[in-house]
């Protein structure tokens, strides 16, 4: 495999609505969608439908959500054999309320995300270490991201660390060592404590963080594109402009792009401009994996 995911599955209830209701109204909302969502799973997706090899670690709930969940892995070539049923709990859900901004609201209830141990990185020990390059998220237990980072120093293979949704309390000496740290703007604040409302803001925060060891920090910005920090070194990436649609998910197709260019060529700058044009092309569609193009598709984007 090139790419070994660890990370969660979630089911999307995606609501389109013009106008968010306020407490205590209820307001008709113009559509509705069922997608297969979770940042793992999107991460991978992303990278699969562009050609990498991709395995995926993770848990389905003992529910109806469950086939569904890995027969969507599998139609796009994803090797599933580690993503397992936890008994006695339902699958991880995600209820995403998209506004006529296009801007996305997101609550998740994790599930059998929350199931996903050390012992299940063990159990696949064969195929993981055979891996490129492995992508981690938080949407799981924090002790399963740690021992997963340990798994990978045994074994170097590279790891991309996506402090997502981010926690005060991650390990930063564990982001440490990760070969790529990748925030959105909103989690390096919470991470750091420091605001990131302009450029200057958020490349005072990356230095903190890079302070504490980081190798490589690379973060993005929506609309603003992205950064990549190294040391005292900073390369922007410019965004690609389009007019978007549905922001949900464009993260994840950012960094499942960036992780199968990387494994590919190994060009850092060109893989994050590749990520961005793949992420723009995304918010053109509604919904998460759905929206992610294909290498076809996308290179007819990059070509328009």
């Amino acid at each position: 495999m090139d790419i070994a995911v660890i990370g969660s599955n979630m089911v999307d209830l995606i609501t389109y609505t013009n106008v968010m209701p306020k407490a205590g109204e209820t307001l008709e909302a113009p559509d509705f969608a069922i997608g297969c969502g979770g940042k793992g799973a999107n991460q991978a997706v992303a990278a699969a439908k562009l050609g990498a090899s991709v395995m995926m670690v993770s848990k389905v709930g003992a529910d109806l959500f469950a086939e569904n969940t890995v027969n969507n892995l599998q139609a796009f070539g994803i090797d599933t054999r580690h993503v397992t049923i936890a008994p006695g709990v339902s699958s991880g859900v995600a209820p995403i309320f998209v506004d006529d901004q296009s801007q996305n609201r997101i609550l998740i209830i994790k599930g059998a995300n929350n199931q996903l141990l050390p012992a299940d990185i063990d159990a696949a020990e064969q195929p993981l270490k055979q891996c490129q390059l492995m992508i981690l998220q938080l949407e799981i237990p924090l002790p399963t991201v740690y021992h997963a980072i340990d798994f990978a120093s045994r074994h170097g293979i590279r790891v991309i660390l996506n402090p997502a949704p981010a926690v005060a309390e991650l390990d930063i000496d564990y982001a440490c060592r990760c070969d790529f740290f990748m925030p959105n703007e909103t989690e390096l604040e919470i991470l750091t404590g420091m605001p990131v409302a302009t450029e200057q803001e958020v490349l005072r925060a990356g230095q903190t963080l890079l302070r504490r060891g980081l190798k490589n920090l690379i973060i993005t910005l929506g609309s603003r594109g992205s950064v990549w920090m190294q040391g005292d070194s900073v390369h922007r990436v410019s965004p690609t402009t389009v007019q978007a649609v549905d922001t949900s998910g464009a993260g994840d197709a950012f960094i499942g792009c960036f992780a199968h260019f990387l494994v590919q060529n190994g060009d850092i700058k060109q893989a994050m401009q590749l990520a961005s044009a793949f992420a723009a092309c995304s918010v053109t569609g509604r919904g998460t994996q759905r929206s992610y193009p294909d290498a076809v598709t996308f290179q007819r984007f990059l070509n328009a």
